[in-house]
């Protein structure tokens, strides 16, 4: 999946309002691909272009090769069916039972008998953990389990990729754990290409390969989520970090404390390695943790320490430390 220099521009009241502007990137086969952003930044426009529920103003969207913005009607059914989505809200018929929920895009489709329509809801039930509710209505469901509807709904056409659209947006932090699993799961066992709009860096730390940050309609930086997590290069994505991290609130801290502060960010094996003993030992130096912490990056351990350094040789510490791999940053 390609854009290629993609706009969209809707119409305001003062003329036209670019949505995206000059957005070029691609999304690899099988990976979980993180957009992120603020409100207005383009994210939920994006996604829409790619299953042609907006159709760009300049340049190409490209999935498996093919141009979205060209297709026919024909080619644009067949296309969608290839595409789930999931929603922030939902988008549940009420009126529906849950299993109806979920055999709806089949019986729109009609190529299955029902038979087989009912065989293909209650596998796809039992897959997100809802067999038993498949007689219930979307109103006696709480959220997370309004989500899972909405995810077993997507799969129903067997899609190659899915899209979720600030799908834990509406969802508490134990939920959202859940449906993160739950889409981590699917990319795995499936070999899904998710695609997932969000505006939360927690929600790309924990799921996502790589990642896209967009401001206000371009595209500020893309790569591996370790890569743009622990070195962020523009100054939106170090807000954004920062916000995250409550690194703002470090900052403040540091105001009484001596000598030079640096923060230390460890990755992979490194973030377990006893280095800040050693190279104490070896320079001298004198140092005091300001902060700390040790998490994952989907899959990938890292440390960060914030440390203030007196005494012995301070420059040379930091050159040990940066000839371990580790990145070093200076904070004052």
């Amino acid at each position: 999946m390609a854009f290629e220099d993609v706009r969209k521009a809707f119409a305001g009241r003062a003329g036209e309002v670019a949505a995206l502007d000059g957005v070029s990137l691609s999304v690899r086969r099988g990976e979980v691909f993180g957009v992120i952003g603020r409100s207005g930044a383009g994210k939920s426009t994006l996604v829409r272009l790619i299953n042609r529920l907006e159709r760009p103003t300049g340049g190409r969207v490209l999935v498996g090769g093919e141009d979205v913005g060209a297709l026919d009607a024909a080619g644009l059914r067949t296309l969608r069916r290839r595409i789930g989505m999931i929603f922030q809200h939902f988008g549940l018929l009420s009126s529906k039972t849950v299993a109806d929920n979920v055999a709806y895009p089949l019986k729109l489709e009609g190529k299955l008998s029902r038979r087989e329509v009912g065989s293909r809801v209650a596998e796809l039930l039992a897959r997100v953990g809802l067999s038993d509710h498949a007689r219930k209505y979307p109103a006696q469901l709480s959220g997370g389990q309004k989500q899972r509807v909405g995810i077993a709904r997507a799969l129903a056409t067997r899609p190659d990729i899915l899209l979720c659209d600030e799908a834990t947006s509406a969802l508490d932090p134990e939920t959202t754990r859940e449906i993160l699993q739950l889409v981590a799961g699917l990319n795995r066992e499936l070999g899904l290409t998710v695609v997932l709009i969000t505006h939360e860096m927690e929600v790309v730390r924990q799921v996502c390969d790589r990642v896209a940050v967009l401001d206000a309609g371009r595209l500020a930086e893309t790569g591996p989520v370790a890569d743009v997590f622990l070195a962020p290069q523009h100054p939106t994505t170090r807000a954004l970090v920062s916000e995250a991290e409550h690194l703002e609130d470090e900052a403040a801290d540091l105001s009484a404390a001596s000598g030079r502060i640096v923060r230390l960010t460890y990755r992979g094996e490194a973030a377990y390695r006893p280095l800040l003993g050693q190279v104490a030992r070896e320079t001298g130096v004198d140092f005091s943790i300001l902060s700390g912490r040790v998490a994952r990056i989907k899959d990938t351990p890292y440390g960060q320490l914030t440390l203030s350094l007196e005494g012995g040789d301070v420059d040379g510490a930091l050159a040990r430390f940066r000839a371990a791999d580790v990145q070093v940053e200076a904070v004052r």
